[in-house]
């Protein structure tokens, strides 16, 4: 039997895990993403490395080998006791010209955010926000006016309003207003556009020009994403962070050059006292 628990992940700098950017030879640095989807996600073998290290190595000093396993390489590998999933993303913010910035997610990543999360609510059909969006009002033929946003690629049309308070993850600050649930068609073609790149180079070491082929291309999940990852954990006692459930920590490559600063908020039965 396992206790149950999730993390919330909010990015409070751009993300890049995927290709390396190590080796700099003109390579375009793809993000990973999910197979149906096509959004960002952030492997669990990359969440537990973080946990792993800042255990190892920070202030809240721990039982390492216990929780996470030995290392390949020692004398006898053992079961971790902590498990971790993959995180997927709930929310993407998203420009807008001329409006304000929103925050697009879609069906089927809100039925694994549901699922993680164990909320009750419906899940909101494509193409909803809540009433409070602010957005272009249009006539249609003497009928009720709709509300329409404007992205960089098209027009996107409000054809439902509902709550979607429910659908905030705790330790955020995402307004109800800027939420939009858009087609799971869709997701994929906006989450490319509101992708975060950055053309860099590599300078030589004796003189201040750019190495030869030491340009390349990376991308990265902009600035105030949200995602979720399921825990698993086999024993209690588990304790990451020092008396809260919040703690800042850094995932990803580039991290030296300003990407991957997030906060992560742990919540579910494991904390609540319920398991």
């Amino acid at each position: 039997m396992y206790y149950k628990a999730y993390g919330i992940i909010e990015t409070l700098a751009p993300l890049h895990v995927g290709a390396s950017a190590g080796e700099e030879t003109g390579n375009l640095n793809l993000i990973f993403c999910d197979q149906f989807t096509r959004t960002g996600i952030i492997p669990g073998s990359s969440i537990r490395g973080r946990f792993r290290a800042d255990m190892r190595n920070g202030d809240n000093k721990g039982h390492v080998n216990k929780w996470y396993g030995s290392e390949a390489g020692n004398e006898q590998t053992t079961e971790a006791l902590v498990k971790f999933e993959y995180a997927s993303l709930v929310w993407l913010p998203v420009f807008c010209p001329g409006q304000p910035v929103v925050w697009i997610s879609c069906p089927r990543l809100l039925a694994r955010y549901k699922a993680i999360v164990g909320i009750r609510a419906e899940i909101p059909p494509p193409y909803c926000a809540a009433r409070s969006l602010r957005a272009r009002q249009i006539d249609t033929q003497g009928q009720n006016r709709r509300k329409i946003l404007f992205f960089n690629l098209g027009f996107l049309e409000i054809e439902h309003e509902s709550s979607l308070q429910e659908w905030i993850p705790p330790g955020t600050n995402l307004a109800e207003g800027s939420l939009v649930v858009v087609g799971d068609n869709d997701i994929a073609l906006l989450h490319d556009m509101a992708l975060y790149r950055q053309s860099r180079v590599k300078l030589a070491d004796s003189e201040k020009k750019v190495e030869g082929g030491a340009f390349f291309n990376v991308e990265a999940i902009p600035e105030g994403s949200v995602f979720v990852f399921p825990i698993a954990i086999k024993e209690k006692g588990w304790e990451p962070f020092i008396d809260t459930n919040t703690c800042e920590m850094y995932f990803g490559g580039l991290e030296s050059v300003g990407f991957g600063r997030c906060k992560v908020t742990l919540g579910g039965e494991y904390y609540n006292g319920m398991a």
